[in-house]
Formats: C-alpha cells, sequence, structure tokens
C-alpha cells in the first residue's frame, strides 16, 4: 500500500490475523490497539479446537496513521508468529473478472460495483471469447481477449499473469469462466480467486447439470462460491446458497433460476472477501459476518 492511498486521521481499520491459538493473543491484541490510540468498534474471534488456530477480525477507529498503528502491531504479530493484514475500512479491492459466454454473474457484479454496493474496483475484464465485450464496453471497462486453445493455454495463462501484475490485482473473480485453470496458475491465485459453480457437483457432472438435475426430479438447487485450488472444484467454500424447486418447474425454469442463486452467491462471496471477512483455515474458511 502506497501512502498516497493511505487514508487520513479519524479512520476505521480492520485488523485480521490468524496464528497458532495459545494464551493471551486477545489480550495482546486489544492491548496494543488502545495503547495506540484505537477505539474498538467490532471484535470477532475463533479458536478451531480440531487445527488448533485462532482468527480474529477487529474493527478499530482512530486517529493514529496506518503507518504507525502498522508499526505498533508488528511486535504482536511477531510474537505470536501471526499471518495478519491491516485494512481501511471501505477501501476498494483492485478486482480483474473473467467470464466466457454467460452474462448473468459478470452483469450482477458489475452493476453492485456501479452502485457502490461492492466495495471492489474493476479496471480489466477477460474472456476466451468476444461474447461479452459489449457489457464491458457499457459499464466503460477494458476488455481483453484472451483466446485459449491446448496448444495456446500456457501462453494465455501467462498473459492473465501479465495483466495482474500491470493492473495491481488483488483479486481475481471466475464470473462463469468456462476454462481449467493450470495447476500452476491456481497455486500462483491461491487465496486470491474465486470461482462459481452449481452446487449439483460432484453429482451432476459435465453439461447442462440444470437439465440433469430436473431428469432427476431433485428438489433443491444452488450454488457454491469458493477459493480456487489446484483441485478442481474442491477449493475452501465461502458460501453457498440452495432454493426449492419442483415437479412443474421446466428445465429452462431451472436454468433461470439457478443464473439468479449463482449471482447472488457470487456476489456474497466477492463482498466478504473484499471486505477481510474470510480467512483460511486448511481446506475450510472462517467467515465473520
Amino acid at each position: 500500500m502506497s501512502e498516497a492511498s493511505l487514508p487520513s486521521a479519524d479512520s476505521t481499520y480492520n485488523l485480521t490475523l490468524s496464528c497458532e491459538d495459545r494464551p493471551g493473543i486477545v489480550y495482546a491484541v486489544t492491548g496494543a490497539l488502545v495503547e495506540a490510540g484505537c477505539n474498538i468498534v467490532d471484535s470477532q474471534q475463533y479458536g478451531n479446537p480440531n487445527s488448533g488456530r485462532f482468527f480474529m477480525r477487529v474493527a478499530v477507529t482512530t486517529g493514529t496513521s496506518y503507518t504507525d498503528l502498522h508499526r505498533a502491531l508488528e511486535p504482536v504479530a511477531e510474537t505470536f508468529t501471526m499471518q495478519w493484514s491491516l485494512n481501511p475500512q471501505g477501501a476498494k479491492m483492485r478486482t480483474l473478472l473473467m467470464a466466457s459466454k454467460s452474462a448473468h454473474c459478470l452483469n450482477s457484479l458489475l452493476f453492485q460495483q456501479r452502485s457502490g454496493t461492492l466495495p471492489i474496483d474493476v479496471p480489466v475484464i477477460v474472456s476466451n471469447h468476444t461474447d461479452l465485450a459489449d457489457m464491458a464496453e457499457f459499464y466503460g471497462i477494458e476488455f481483453r481477449h484472451i483466446p485459449v486453445t491446448p496448444d495456446t493455454k500456457a501462453e494465455a495463462e501467462q498473459a492473465l499473469r501479465d495483466l495482474v501484475a500491470e493492473y495491481d490485482i488483488e483479486l481475481v473473480v471466475l464470473a462463469r469462466y468456462m476454462q481449467i485453470l493450470s495447476n500452476e496458475l491456481c497455486t500462483d491465485l491461491q487465496g486470491k480467486a474465486i470461482n462459481i459453480h452449481h452446487s449439483f457437483l460432484p453429482s451432476f457432472k459435465g453439461a447442462r447439470p440444470y437439465h440433469q438435475a430436473h431428469d432427476r426430479g431433485v428438489k433443491l438447487i444452488g450454488a457454491t462460491a469458493h477459493y480456487v485450488t489446484p483441485d478442481l472444484d474442491e477449493g475452501p467454500i465461502i458460501e453457498q446458497e440452495v432454493i426449492r424447486v419442483d415437479h412443474a418447474k421446466s428445465a429452462e425454469q431451472f436454468v433461470a433460476m439457478g443464473r439468479d442463486v449463482e449471482a447472488r452467491t457470487l456476489a456474497t462471496a466477492v463482498q466478504w472477501h473484499a471486505e477481510h471477512r474470510v480467512l483460511l483455515d486448511g481446506h475450510r474458511t472462517v467467515v465473520f459476518n
């Protein structure tokens, strides 16, 4: 974070941290914050007895500068070997969106960004097709067409890495991007890339999952937003939603309802991540609402 982008005095910050659970963490953290002139306005914590990890999210208001507050917390973080971050509340996260041909998730994210309800800044959209170029133009966002074939996959993924570096991207969102990322790229983006899929996996793999579900007479459909990992569609889950359906609904109605659920679920996951509410706990997540 550059000095030019740091907020002025009387600002609100979110501190998130995780470390091995042991006595004295809350006392040390809150003590350092109070000593640095902070007023704690919200605090949430969770200790996982299975993993032995401790997680905490604290919101504070203070007249102390970002630099001084960060410096005041460094000794505590070092003592407890913490993974931690300090972020100005409301700061927009630099986000790159990826989509193929389906527009529903992309449009939802772009609309909410424009309306100010989603704290992200989207400088560029990437697609392996050109179908969504008009949508990018409507929202005034640069559109990059990066075709992907088996022969050009490595080159296409390097082009994506270059865009992430060029635009100082903090988060990559696969908003119905229908390409499987390589293990190497998944590893590079670990903890910084979110994907959305229908919750029928693994029961309804392959093409036309909603039609498969309709044929089987399912009573619930839904969607899952998760972090991208080399294990396809098995990354840590951030958010899920389901809705009821019945025998009277057509396959086309399943598709329409499923699109709505996918868009809502992905937007919620992106919002929570951008607000620094999600912490990784191995293959699971801790989400502070």
